[in-house]
């Protein structure tokens, strides 16, 4: 048994989650095993919804539908009403194929307030050169329904007054298919390389519901007022519900190399991802594994991520240009550098069972060229740093 749990928590009071998680497996004779796990999620807290910061307040409707919220002048418009909980089950598969080959099958299950995730997969793996090399294909494909909070806006519609659903649109579905190809190499007694290109092909929609773009005046960069409906409460600038393409392709290409140093083991990853949303990314991940006597070690860790912007991401809209065919503010889909540090401790305990502690820092910070800014906008933070604290226990048993 693998049991952890785990706190994620960023600054200003934006969200909070906190994960448990098992995972049991069961050995059988001819290297069979069959693995089962559980994870449960709470998030709380706030999420930027979209629209800019500006020098006066600004009002929202929940995306409910059924009340308002408020940002103070000069903050970042944040939904504090975020709140969700997920439960997720996953069982596996695994078992040789004759003397060479191994194949793995599997199903996961998720379940959120407004989602819902089924999917399958599959690998097979061979062995060649000795078993000194692996070539391994997998596929995995899911099926996701999201039932949005108020039901889905349709996209680039206008936020409308409490009450009224009328550009709502009920659930939508999203389909994803990911294929891997990967080969591992033995590259001597202390070197063990691999290599990996993975494909993903998602459809439908994948908008995020709750996420808005502010429409500003193309001389001042300020928001654009609305008229209030008497006796009805509602937004009080112009705002429009995010739209994404209904497909995005990923292309990814990961590596990895462990490098064993006389009981240190050096871990080493690159991963590059491109996809036709013009998304470019960047990922290292160090590890270091130092053994402190023989029943601990200390693993510091360092992580660094990079990534371009969509091509439809946008700060804001501009008050009587044409709509564009796609436009997302989702700080996600924009131009950001983030890295992550920290340190894991792991010991054995009086009764041989594995116990460890993990502790790290995140800081994202992401850039705005000022080309892109209009009129006010250049004195406003448009995109405010990130830092969170991550912090993990975690509990082997029954060996």
């Amino acid at each position: 048994f693998n049991t952890a749990l785990l706190y994620y928590g960023e600054d200003d009071d934006r969200v909070q989650d906190l994960s448990a998680s098992i995972l049991a497996t069961r050995s059988y004779v001819d290297d069979r095993t069959l693995s089962l796990g559980l994870t449960a999620d709470a998030l709380t807290g706030a999420s930027p919804n979209g629209a800019l910061p500006q020098s006066f307040p600004q009002t929202f409707t929940q995306p409910s539908g059924k009340r308002v919220y408020s940002t103070d002048a000069n903050e970042l418009p944040i939904d504090d009403t975020f709140r969700d909980t997920r439960v997720a089950l996953t069982a596996n598969w695994q078992q040789p194929l004759g003397r060479l080959y191994e194949i793995n099958v599997g199903a996961s299950l998720s379940r959120e307030y407004d989602y819902t995730h089924f999917g399958l997969n599959g690998r097979i793996s061979r062995d060649f050169n000795q078993r000194n090399t692996t070539l391994s294909a997998g596929l995995a494909i899911s099926a996701d329904t999201l039932d949005p909070v108020g039901e889905a806006p349709e996209g680039l519609t206008q936020m409308l007054n409490v009450d009224d659903l009328s550009n709502r649109t009920g659930s939508q579905d999203k389909d994803v298919i990911d294929l891997v190809l990967g080969v591992t190499q033995v590259v001597s007694r202390n070197l063990l390389v691999q290599v990996n290109y993975s494909y993903s092909d998602s459809s439908g929609y994948l908008n995020d519901p709750y996420k808005l773009i502010g429409v500003v005046d193309g001389t001042t960069g300020d928001a654009v007022p609305v008229t209030p409906t008497p006796g009805v409460d509602g937004p009080s600038h112009l705002n429009f519900f995010e739209h994404r393409p209904e497909d995005r392709v990923k292309h990814s290409l990961y590596t990895q190399a462990k490098y064993y140093m006389g009981g240190n083991v050096l871990d080493i990853s690159y991963r590059y991802m491109t996809d036709d949303w013009e998304i470019d990314s960047h990922t290292v991940d160090l590890r270091y594994r130092w053994p402190i006597g023989d029943k601990s070690y200390i693993e510091p860790h360092l992580r660094f991520y990079s990534q371009t912007a969509a091509e439809f991401h946008t700060l804001s809209l501009i008050d009587g240009d044409p709509l564009p065919e796609y436009a997302s503010a989702d700080y996600r889909l924009g131009e950001f550098n983030a890295i992550t540090a920290g340190l894991k401790y792991g010991w054995k305990t009086g009764n041989g069972n594995d116990m460890s502690v993990r502790a790290e820092v995140y800081q994202q910070s992401g850039s705005v060229s000022s080309s892109n800014l209009i009129g006010n906008q250049v004195n406003q933070d448009n995109y405010p740093d990130l830092n969170a604290i991550i912090v993990q226990f975690g509990y082997q048993f029954g060996k």
